[in-house]
C-alpha cells in the first residue's frame, strides 16, 4: 500500500501523519475527483492514498482508495489491523479523523458527512477473525447527517456473509465525552469505543483491540453475528462507493 504517484492525481511523498493528510492544500492539489469511484472510473485502478475533493467546494482531504475489492472504487474510512492506534477517543477526534490511511485510522465524521451528502452511497464492511476466516457486510445505503444532527446514521438493506447487518441504523454517533445513545448510561464509555450506539450495540468496530478472545463483555472489536461479543476481530475495514457503481 502506498501513496499513488500519477500525473492526474495529487500525491505527497513527505506525508508522515494523518494531520498532514487532512491539511487543505490550496494551489497544490487540483484533482477534480470527489471520491475513489471517480478516480477508478477515470482509468486509474491502483490502490493507495489519493486526494479527494467533494462537490461542496469546502476543500479536499486524503483517503485510502481500495481499487481491488469487489470491483474497486471504494473510499475507505475505517481500518483496524494491528492495534497501533488508540480508538477510544473523544468527539472532536472522531469529527476530524485520526490515524493514517495506509494503516489504522478513522477518516473523520465531518468528511464522511461531506462524502455521503453528495450522492447515494453503499457500504461494505470487511471482517477477518484470528483464524483467517473472512466475512463481509454490505448495505445498499450509507449516509450520516451533519454535526448539528449528531452525525446520525442511515443504512439501507443488508447483504453479505457476516450473519447480520451493521448496527446503529437511525442512531446518533456517541463518544466517551458525548452520550447520544438511548441507554441509561454512556455506551461509548462502557464498551470502550465510539459508534452509533442505541441500547447499546450489535457491532462495536471501534472498540478496544484485544486481537482475539477476551473475557470482558462486548468492549472489543466485536461483530455479534460474526464471532460474538467475546472475540475481538484482528481486522476490519469500512468503505463506501456510489450505489450505482
Amino acid at each position: 500500500m502506498e501513496l499513488v504517484n500519477h500525473p492526474s492525481f495529487c500525491f505527497r511523498p513527505d506525508i508522515n501523519t494523518f494531520d498532514d493528510l487532512n491539511t487543505n492544500l490550496p494551489g497544490y492539489c487540483c484533482c477534480p475527483h470527489p471520491d475513489c469511484a471517480s478516480i477508478y472510473r477515470s482509468g486509474v485502478h491502483q490502490s493507495g492514498v489519493y486526494y479527494l475533493r467533494p462537490y461542496d467546494n469546502k476543500g479536499g482531504f486524503w483517503a485510502y482508495c481500495d481499487m481491488l475489492t469487489d470491483g474497486g472504487g471504494w473510499t475507505v474510512f475505517q481500518r483496524r489491523k494491528d492495534g497501533s492506534v488508540d480508538f477510544f477517543r473523544d468527539w472532536e477526534a472522531y469529527k476530524e479523523g485520526f490515524g493514517y490511511p495506509n494503516g489504522e485510522h478513522w477518516l473523520g465524521n465531518e468528511f464522511l458527512h461531506r462524502l455521503t451528502g453528495q450522492r447515494v452511497y453503499a457500504l461494505r464492511v470487511d471482517l477477518r477473525d484470528g483464524n483467517g476466516t473472512e466475512a463481509y457486510s454490505k448495505s445498499s445505503l450509507f449516509k450520516i447527517s451533519d454535526e448539528a444532527g449528531k452525525y446520525t446514521l442511515t443504512l439501507g438493506d443488508y447483504s453479505g456473509t457476516a450473519g447480520g447487518p451493521l448496527s446503529g441504523n437511525g442512531a446518533a454517533f456517541s463518544t466517551k465525552d458525548r452520550d447520544n445513545d438511548v441507554y441509561t448510561q454512556n455506551c461509548a464509555a462502557i464498551f470502550k469505543g465510539a459508534w452509533w450506539y442505541t441500547n447499546c450495540h450489535d457491532t462495536n468496530l471501534n472498540g478496544h483491540y484485544y486481537n482475539g478472545p477476551h473475557d470482558s463483555y462486548a468492549d472489543g472489536v466485536n461483530y455479534r453475528t460474526f464471532r460474538g461479543y467475546h472475540n475481538s476481530l484482528p481486522f476490519t475495514e469500512m468503505k463506501i462507493r456510489p450505489a450505482d457503481f
